[in-house]
């Protein structure tokens, strides 16, 4: 697969949706996970990230403006023991609860499906980091309707071992910004990381549409140690 510039994928596309970009720092320390957030409505653009132990939960900005919390109030990030979860919905919470009884990230993703919200039928977007006596691994998932019929699920699990040195892997929930908003079509892109998390977190953020972003979040975390740093950045601060 050639590699594309993850800025130019950002740039060229205004309204990606929810995006992860999961991989390996070119100096082969650090394994890297970011979620970004976008919105159209003032409901999806009414949030911010905050920390929620090890994870992260997405909030209301203005609570009184909150119109519906179903599909947007949610843990996108969830650590079970080494491993780090990151989705774009509620199936966080299904994916550690079932590998928490030693079920498989693919296993506890068939218990989900896309999101039932009409037309656009949003797909689910996951990934599991696991980190572990300095060796990493990852997998990433989507679940999508088939080409917008949501009688048919379609399923698909990417898996990462040994992963190498500056490559990552990006997938987000809408190939382009039309109506109905079509999904992610393909393997997840194979794209650069950076050693510098500052860098890296100021490109992903200032690649995003500066209308629809709304908030990132990037970990980087040590592969021989299991330690990590977090960045988060909110378009609406509180």
């Amino acid at each position: 697969m050639k590699q594309v510039s993850l800025k130019n994928e950002l740039t060229a596309n205004t309204y990606p949706g929810r995006g992860i970009v999961l991989g390996k720092t070119p100096n082969g320390k650090y394994a890297v996970a970011a979620y970004f957030i976008m919105g159209r409505s003032e409901n999806s653009r009414n949030r911010v990230f905050v920390e929620d132990g090890e994870g992260i939960r997405t909030e209301a900005f203005d609570p009184a403006k909150l119109s519906d919390p179903s599909l947007i109030i949610y843990a996108p990030v969830r650590v079970l023991g080494n491993k780090t979860i990151v989705t774009n919905g509620d199936q966080t919470d299904t994916i550690y609860e079932l590998m928490d009884k030693q079920q498989t990230f693919e296993q506890a993703l068939r218990t989900r499906k896309f999101e039932p919200d009409e037309p656009n039928y949003t797909p689910r977007i996951s990934g599991v980091l696991h980190v572990e006596s300095g060796k990493f691994n990852y997998a990433m998932s989507i679940l999508k309707s088939n080409n917008g019929n949501p009688e048919a699920t379609d399923r698909y699990t990417f898996a990462y071992e040994n992963p190498v040195a500056g490559e990552g892997r990006f997938i987000h929930t809408y190939k382009e910004n039309t109506n109905p908003l079509p999904s992610f079509e393909g393997e997840p892109k194979l794209v650069e990381m950076m050693d510098d998390m500052e860098a890296f977190t100021s490109m992903l953020w200032e690649s995003l549409n500066e209308e629809n972003k709304v908030s990132l979040f990037v970990r980087y975390i040590d592969i021989a140690t299991g330690t990590y740093e977090t960045r988060i950045i909110n378009k609406n601060q509180k």
